[in-house]
């Protein structure tokens, strides 16, 4: 609710509600900046759920509260500057220059200065970065305040070159690195990356953004054209004001009014195109404190290699801010590892989602936008079903699993079965595609036979849950069972054949895998049949008790899902799976599905 005024001092709680995905990502930018400015939660900001108590602020209303004597009081643009150069920093070419600095001393100092064409590369890079446009601009705001100004000047004069000798060389990289490393040098710089690099694909045309703007104080320009507006708009009464905000509905004066367009592919420009509004009237405008919250979106999303990603749910605050927590600083990695790291993220981030035990959580948003300057957003919604698929504890074992082991090789490409898995279930695919394609793999590489048992897992239990089973732990045991039975088949085979592994079964292995991928039930049961049969019983009893085709064979004649479920648990067995923790045998697959 707005603040309340007394004697002149600012009181109560200020709730800022959420709205949609840009909305939502900024709230998630200001608890991240509250975080790690030392903010105290509870205190100076918290939670309001729906249905709890909180002063001032109506029992329904929800979202993310703040102080309103704080928010008068805190430096919001330090804030901003802060988080942005503590999250953005190491994917910043500022990070890149001090880099090749460092590689390039530890070189001199070590001897080994050669002036090879890498070495000529990274003094290229240092001298382009650091004399670019708006770097010159930057430096240009702070060559007053800052120490050691002529080590940047005389780089502008006398550039960096590998014909130097080695100890003027050692000497003009050791004075850049001191005075790049100033904090004043490293947030103007950092920052100057980040406008241009990361904040202008969120908003643009404002602010330090705006082109007449470039070479002003960025910090002056944050503070009087987002944080002033926000504060004094907190502090004023607007029962008179007849505007309304077209996020928080909240009544607003004709002078605070912000336009929506300022962000990056939500509005067309509404000076030109008002034929969409009632009477041609914009009326698509923000109130200062939606504004500013927009502003903060950059700082909710999760940089991850060249993408951006975030996870939206209006359902609670709560799980909203717990899903798209994020670690302090961002790692750059290579290009093979970028899938990687966003499937490894959706999985976390959902698995802190689904922990927070929400009681209705009836969908969610994934956004990811790329950080080239075309690059749009892209929407998916991972629907109710799903989220019952990946709340099963199976499962998030199995995402667990893929997480840390997420690559098959394949001849010579390397599949990314994590984000297969998850993708499948997103999309409503059936895992058996994926599953055949590990199996036969396995005879080439049999370590992924770990791999193939997670992904019938997650098959295993999506089905499960498809079909509203009851009792879903006697399910999969029954399945597992049918796979006993196939493993003890294979230690009959084996033993018979005085073979070490199953290589004598390939063509066995083909025959029953084809059968299920051509979904051949009658087939796939004449093979196994044919293979009990000509299986000679062991002596003893225990042994040739297992030695029996499984009774819940009977029921894949007409079932489509039974047969594979079914089906590939006894294939797996007869791979070498085995849920039996007792059998020394397969020690490594008993300690993956522990």
């Amino acid at each position: 609710m707005d603040s309340v005024l007394k004697g002149g001092s600012v009181l109560g709680k200020y709730l800022i509600t959420p709205g949609d995905f840009l909305k939502n990502a900024g709230i998630s930018g200001m608890e991240y900046m509250l975080k790690m400015s030392g903010a105290r939660e509870n205190i100076d900001y918290g939670i309001k759920e729906q249905g709890t108590v909180l002063e001032d602020i109506a029992e329904y209303e929800y979202g993310l509260w703040l102080d309103v004597d704080y928010a008068m009081q805190a430096d919001w643009t330090g804030l901003f500057f802060g988080a942005c150069v503590e999250y953005y920093e190491s994917s910043t070419v500022y990070r890149g220059v001090l880099d090749r600095i460092e590689a390039i001393l530890h070189k001199i100092i070590a001897g080994e200065w050669k002036a090879d064409s890498n070495d000529r590369d990274n003094l290229k890079y240092i001298n382009d970065k650091l004399l670019s446009n708006s770097y010159k601009s930057g430096f240009d705001n702070i060559r007053d305040r800052v120490d050691s100004a002529e080590t940047y000047i005389i780089l502008q004069k006398n550039k960096l070159n590998s014909r130097m000798e080695e100890g003027e060389l050692k000497e003009r990289l050791e004075e850049l690195r001191t005075f790049l490393n100033q904090p004043i040098c490293r947030e103007t710089f950092v920052m100057k990356s980040v406008v241009y690099n990361y904040i202008n694909r969120f908003w643009e045309n404002k602010c330090f953004l705006n082109s007449t703007m470039a070479k002003q104080d960025m910090r002056k320009l944050f503070e009087q054209d987002f944080v002033k507006p926000f504060k004094e708009y907190i502090a004023e009464s607007h029962d008179k004001d007849k505007d309304m905000c077209i996020d928080c509905a909240r009544p607003m004066g004709y002078k605070e009014k912000v336009s929506i367009t300022m962000m990056k592919d939500v509005a067309d420009d509404l000076a030109r195109k008002k034929s969409a509004f009632w009477n041609c009237k914009v009326d698509a405008f923000l109130c200062p404190v939606c504004a500013f919250v927009y502003t903060l979106s950059p700082l909710g999303f999760t940089l991850l290699g060249n993408r951006f990603a975030f996870i939206n749910t209006n359902d609670s605050m709560k799980g909203l801010l717990i899903a798209n927590d994020k670690e302090r600083r961002n790692e750059t990695e290579s290009d093979k590892s970028e899938d990687e790291r966003y499937t490894q993220w959706f999985a976390r981030m959902l698995k802190r989602l689904l922990d927070c035990k929400l009681k209705e959580l009836s969908g969610v948003q994934v956004i990811i936008r790329g950080t080239q300057a075309d690059d749009k957003y892209n929407f998916a919604v991972i629907s109710t079903d799903a989220l019952r698929i990946f709340r099963e504890k199976r499962v998030q074992s199995a995402l667990e699993y893929f997480g840390r082991h997420p690559y098959v090789k394949i001849g010579t490409e390397y599949i990314n079965i994590h984000e297969s898995v998850i993708m499948n279930v997103i999309k409503y695919k059936n895992q058996t595609a994926l599953l055949d394609k590990i199996l036969k793999t396995t005879f080439d590489n049999p370590g992924c036979i770990s791999s193939a048992f997670w992904i019938y897992m997650v098959m295993l239990w999506s089905n499960i849950v498809a079909g509203n089973k009851e009792n879903g732990g006697n399910v999969e045991m029954n399945r597992v069972a049918v796979m006993n039975s196939g493993f003890a088949l294979r230690a009959a085979l084996l033993a018979e054949k005085g073979a070490k592994d199953d290589e004598c079964l390939r063509g066995t292995l083909y025959q029953l895998m084809n059968a299920l991928s051509t979904k051949n039930a009658g087939r796939f049961l004449d093979i196994v049949m044919r293979l009990y049969s000509t299986c000679k019983v062991s002596s003893n009893a225990e042994q040739a008790g297992r030695l029996m085709i499984p009774s819940d064979f009977v029921r894949i004649i007409n079932s489509q899902d039974a047969f594979e479920e079914y089906g590939y648990a006894f294939v797996l067995g007869l791979k070498g799976c085995n849920m039996n923790k007792k059998n020394n045998d397969n020690k490594e697959e008993n300690k993956e599905e522990a």
